[in-house]
């Protein structure tokens, strides 16, 4: 009984988590008086992120990311947003363009209506998280530049808290993957590897043969049994690793409870973790989960998601997919609340459409740019 009490307290303190009202944050009063006026109006466009490097995780590799880029216009004010679809998601271009069809904001007085707005959005289809992603970020670009102030001001964050974020380093040849690691090493302070096929172990040695620099693994469900995880892990702690994300299948959440039982480093949930309502169950299988924009449906739930995990002693990271600025910058605004950050998506592409947080020495910096923080090109 004092189980089911604790989380249903520790629930309602995440789900109550205040949206700012219009006048809440310095807003000028000509947006609020606007904001009565007009109708928001959401675009949509099909766009392809180009990478740079052929980029290979356990089960698949790809040279592109498809994304869709969404606008709503509100009275002169333009929000943007992302949804990026990298194809183990399950979402295409033409799903997220008919999802967003059905969207209809002029049912809406005003985009304040933040949470009856995405509350809608959710229920309209079931799945499509990325699609009503691309919404969420759009919204809260909007409503941030209406009061003229960044998310992270405020949800009460303190920017110079914002962490480091690791860098990835896609499964390849030992070879190639350390001229990638010679490139791009000296650029941050930890570097992110991908794992999860037979030749996991030459790839560290290989990264450790240019860099000593501290190493954040994603096996992507990649290791099958799990004493072969828990001995990887010992191993990888003995070269320098200091967490690790996803060691088995997201099906086998005894095995990942037993691991992380014994694990002498924090273990991460990805793919076993999707939305707020995993949270609990993953309680005890993992050290940490790890939130990603285009899986929870946005900033909305993203931060419902962080505070929960602190009230029940969970750790935190935030994540991305390969992604523009766009959504790099939407994720960034949680980063000062978090434990870990992984938010390189941007600077995997070379044709990225935005401007907005910046990595400097290997650090997240967030700008002062109101909503999400970012700028077209």
């Amino acid at each position: 009984m004092k189980r089911r009490s604790f989380i249903k307290t520790s629930t309602l303190a995440a789900l109550t988590a205040a949206v700012p009202m219009a006048g809440a944050s310095g807003g000028k009063s000509k947006s609020r008086s606007s904001a009565s006026k007009g109708k928001m109006k959401l675009t949509y466009r099909p766009y392809d992120l180009q990478l740079k490097h052929t980029f290979t995780i356990a089960n698949s590799s790809r040279t592109i990311t498809p994304v869709v880029l969404t606008e709503i216009e509100y009275d002169g004010i333009v929000g943007y947003g992302e949804a990026s679809l990298p194809p183990y998601l399950g979402e295409t271009q033409a799903s997220v363009v008919e999802f967003l069809k059905k969207v209809q904001l002029d049912a809406f007085s005003s985009p304040f209506e933040m949470e009856d707005i995405l509350a809608y959005v959710d229920k309209i289809a079931e799945n499509n998280t990325a699609a009503k992603a691309s919404v969420d970020i759009a919204l809260h670009d909007l409503v941030g530049k209406l009061v003229n102030q960044p998310w992270h001001r405020l949800w009460g964050l303190d920017p110079a808290k914002a962490p480091d974020t690791t860098f990835t380093i896609g499964i390849d040849t030992p070879e190639i993957v350390k001229q990638k690691t010679e490139q791009d090493a000296p650029l941050y302070n930890i570097l992110k590897v991908k794992l999860g096929r037979a030749n996991d172990r030459e790839i560290i040695e290989a990264i450790r043969s240019v860099t000593s620099k501290p190493l954040a693994i994603d096996a992507n469900q990649g290791w099958g049994d799990k004493r072969y995880a828990l001995d990887m892990i010992y191993w990888l702690k003995e070269q320098g690793a200091v967490m690790v994300e996803q060691p088995v299948s997201k099906h086998r959440l005894d095995d990942s409870a037993w691991i992380t039982e014994r694990s002498p480093l924090p273990v991460f949930a990805d793919e076993s973790f999707q939305r707020l309502t995993d949270l609990m169950r993953l309680r005890g299988a993992f050290t940490g989960v790890n939130i990603k924009l285009m899986k929870c449906t946005g900033m909305r739930e993203a931060w419902k998601i962080l505070n929960l995990a602190r009230a029940v002693g969970m750790k935190v990271m935030i994540g991305c997919m390969t992604e523009t600025s766009c959504a790099i910058s939407a994720a960034s605004q949680l980063s000062p609340a978090v434990d870990w950050a992984d938010l390189d998506g941007n600077l995997l592409i070379s044709n990225d459409l935005y401007r907005g947080t910046e990595v400097v020495d290997g650090r997240l910096v967030l700008n002062n740019l109101s909503g999400i923080g970012v700028l077209r090109n």
